[in-house]
């Protein structure tokens, strides 16, 4: 599979029944831009408003995934995402218009087979896999649920699934790689044992069951007036099972397609992490609640790396880039205003400085004196004073520039910051420059923790001397 972001070349719908409300309801798959994900969109509402596929969001996990989003709702969207994982399409608007997605046969092929009626195509950026550096574990004792994920080169799925049941004993199912999804895996759907189901319909709840959109086990004999019962239930003239086994013996797809499904299930849950997979995932006897768990787990996990990943990676006592002489023939401000010791790198698109906090430091006589904290809008002016390194340093005679900040946007503090810290700066350039206007997003370290962080944009302006004037010329 090409490693381009993909999503289809037209739109395309699916009809069928809400599984709870047993309301029809029609679903638009719809082409999305690149680094767009999974959306949902409640075309029936006003505003059409737009719940990502984002595990942040999950509000219920009873009988499906549901997703909620300033007050909106979507049901039932694993087998919907686990479609479009399973073809390795990146991005996609999911239009529907009712609460829930329609249930069709229980499994993931009706999407399936839309969405390859809707032509998948290629686009121009790169997918950004989610890897693991270091196992990750979930267990939940209470329900027995255990999930491991492991570094892999592919999304793999491993599955166990025991339920107590001589019917359906304990089965295992693999996918070795998200490529053998549509044939091995897709067409799997969803099964609940009758006494399950009994107690469902007991509450009124899914309506929009059917003999016809899932497997229900049947672990006793059942006695005619349940049979009569079953039969106006569903609707069905006939209504049987031969001993113990599947209600009106329904053909399995596959030996072990409950464990398929589960495994299903869990492609379609950890599509909630907003990006593609490359990790092996072990999982007994898994369900949408633990799906869920591990994918919150996954997230945090994601979110380190991404700090990791512009965390600068800086020896302390290596010989700086610029030592405090050097940035003051760049900078104009001195002491006790000059917040950074050393730029220890500096490149067309970043830049690393340094500032060791001490007990020594002015703003301590009078900020928290009983309990030394350095000021927020100092560490942000240490920052903007590092950025004003990197914006200078794209002129060719930096001396006779300064930098004016005009704007800072986002401004985040995370930690206390106190004598004895190191702080680090990094500062990126996010777009070019134009107009003298220089556009920068950055982060203060201490340690491999961001204590801070901030967008910022400044303006390069030379200056010359002129009788002891400043003359500004933009």
């Amino acid at each position: 599979m090409s490693d381009k972001q993909r999503t289809i070349k037209q739109k395309v719908s699916v009809s069928g029944v809400g599984l709870h409300t047993g309301k029809p309801v029609t679903l638009t798959f719809n082409p999305a831009p690149e680094n767009h994900w999974y959306k949902f969109q409640r075309v029936d509402l006003d505003g059409q408003p737009i719940i990502e596929a984002n595990v942040d969001f999950v509000v219920d996990t009873s009988r499906g995934t549901t997703l909620e989003k300033e007050g909106v709702r979507v049901h039932t969207t694993e087998h919907v995402l686990a479609a479009l994982v399973g073809l390795g399409i990146d991005n996609c608007l999911i239009q529907v218009n009712g609460p829930e997605m329609p249930i069709m046969d229980g499994s993931s092929w009706k999407f399936i087979e839309a969405l390859e009626a809707a032509e998948i195509v290629e686009q121009d950026a790169d997918r950004d896999y989610f890897e693991l550096t270091e196992n990750l574990t979930y267990e939940d004792p209470i329900k027995k649920v255990e999930m491991l994920a492991v570094a892999q080169e592919t999304f793999r799925v491993t599955v166990m699934v025991d339920y107590n049941s001589d019917i359906l004993g304990t089965q295992h199912a693999g996918m070795y790689d998200i490529s053998q999804f549509k044939e091995e895996i897709s067409r799997c759907r969803t099964f609940v044992f009758l006494h399950e189901l009994e107690a469902l319909l007991a509450h009124n709840l899914i309506k929009g069951g059917a003999l016809d959109n899932a497997i229900v086990l049947v672990d006793k004999e059942l006695p005619k007036e349940k049979i009569d019962h079953l039969k106006k239930v569903f609707k069905q003239e006939t209504v049987e099972v031969k001993g113990r086994g599947v209600l009106n013996n329904t053909k399995l797809h596959f030996y072990n397609e409950p464990a398929r499904h589960k495994l299903l299930d869990i492609v379609g849950d950890l599509a909630l992490v907003g990006k593609p997979l490359k990790i092996h995932v072990l999982a007994a006897r898994p369900g949408h609640a633990g799906n869920v768990a591990f994918a919150k787990k996954i997230k945090e996990v994601m979110k380190r790396q991404k700090i990791e990943r512009f965390f600068p990676k800086v020896e302390l006592t290596a010989a700086p880039l610029y030592d405090v002489k050097e940035i003051q023939k760049i900078l104009p401000h001195r002491y006790p205003f000059l917040m950074i010791d050393k730029i220890m790198e500096l490149t067309p698109e970043y830049v690393v400085g340094i500032k060791n906090v001490t007990n020594t430091e002015f703003w301590f006589q009078g900020h928290f004196p009983d309990e030394p904290v350095m000021p927020g809008v100092l560490i942000v002016e240490a920052l903007a004073q590092t950025g004003g390194i990197l914006c200078l340093k794209t002129v060719p005679d930096p001396e006779n520039y300064q930098t004016y900040f005009v704007r800072i946007d986002s401004a985040k503090f995370k930690q206390k910051v106190v004598p004895g810290d190191t702080l680090v700066f990094r500062m990126d350039i996010v777009e070019p420059i134009r107009r003298g206007m220089c556009h920068m997003k950055g982060a203060a370290y201490v340690g491999n923790k961001v204590v801070c962080e901030a967008d910022m944009t400044a303006q390069i302006v030379k200056v010359r001397n002129i009788d002891k004037k400043v003359e500004s010329e933009i």
